[in-house]
């Protein structure tokens, strides 16, 4: 329990680690996170004697192309979620991973041909009422919350092909490497271009750009840790930690506006997972089988 709490609460902070990067922005803050998360990675590998499993996946082909998709889906999310937070909108992503379960639901329908239950399907369409208010509230679909759902739950999806083709650093290792030469265009274009906050905005954005490979590995090997450990269900229930303290963190420390009709969109969200949660409890005490939404959980940021 301790191992789980620990990793939900450091992403539900993540919002104010990537604020103390300031002035940095969110393509160069990616771009470090990257290389320094594959700097991290290869030294856990080299502590724990993991290159021999790491080279065992890398002669897999189609693992090793799997996980570059991976990747690709988690640049998605880690650009879109860092977006979000240096531009005020703390919130909307907080939003993206309360929608995150009820997307898994609909993907698992959409690509693995899976049938939802009666309120499977009404916790969905609640979920899609929410995304019309929240549209209709905001002037424009609430494109940085279903950008964060969908590319988590697409890179969900494709975890789960691979999930028993490598550990947890091994995998992440292999998904920055891919996106390494991705980081360093980005920062080398950054470098010619506006300019790098690295090293001349002061030593402490630095060093939380430095610190970032830490701070994208730790999470996940907590969460892994206690995956091992918890029932799914509680483990399906902690990841709502994340979305809750970022929601604090928007409207209660950022101070970012919750008028009455976007109040109301994240209520009909609620209503929607409490719906689905509550349904899959009670289907797995009848069949004695795990739930579906506790298999979805989030690591974010």
């Amino acid at each position: 329990m301790a191992f789980g709490l620990s990793a939900y609460l450091l992403w539900g902070a993540m919002p104010v680690y990537f604020l103390a990067m300031a002035p940095a922005g969110a393509f160069e803050i990616v771009g470090w996170r990257i290389l320094f998360s594959l700097v991290f990675c290869a030294l856990l590998l080299t502590v724990t004697r993991g290159w021999g499993l790491f080279r065992q996946v890398l002669r897999d082909r189609r693992t090793t192309f799997t996980f570059a998709l991976g990747g690709a889906l988690i640049y998605v999310n880690w650009t879109v979620y860092v977006l979000a937070t240096v531009s005020g909108r703390v919130v909307d992503a907080a939003l993206g991973y309360f929608i995150n379960p009820i997307v898994t639901v609909l993907l698992g329908v959409l690509v693995l041909h899976e049938r939802l239950r009666t309120w499977q399907w009404v916790a969905v369409g609640v979920s899609a009422l929410a995304v019309v208010v929240l549209g209709i509230q905001a002037g424009s679909l609430p494109w940085i919350s279903l950008a964060l759902a969908f590319s988590f739950g697409l890179y969900g999806l494709v975890k789960k092909r691979v999930g028993d083709k490598a550990d947890v650093v091994s995998g992440l290792t292999l998904e920055t490497l891919w996106l390494s030469p991705v980081a360093a265009i980005q920062l080398l274009l950054l470098a010619f271009g506006p300019g790098l906050a690295f090293g001349t905005a002061g030593a402490f954005p630095t060093l939380m750009m430095v610190s970032a490979g830490v701070g994208t590995a730790v999470p996940l090997l907590l969460f892994a840790a206690a995956a091992k450990r918890l029932p799914l269900t509680v483990a399906g229930f902690l990841q709502y930690l994340a979305p809750i303290l970022q929601l604090i963190i928007g409207v209660a420390v950022l101070h970012e506006a919750m008028p009455p009709a976007r109040l109301a969109g994240f209520v009909l969200v609620w209503i929607a997972l409490l719906l689905l949660v509550g349904e899959s409890v009670v289907v797995a005490r009848r069949t004695r089988r795990t739930p579906l939404v506790v298999a979805a959980t989030a690591a974010e940021g």
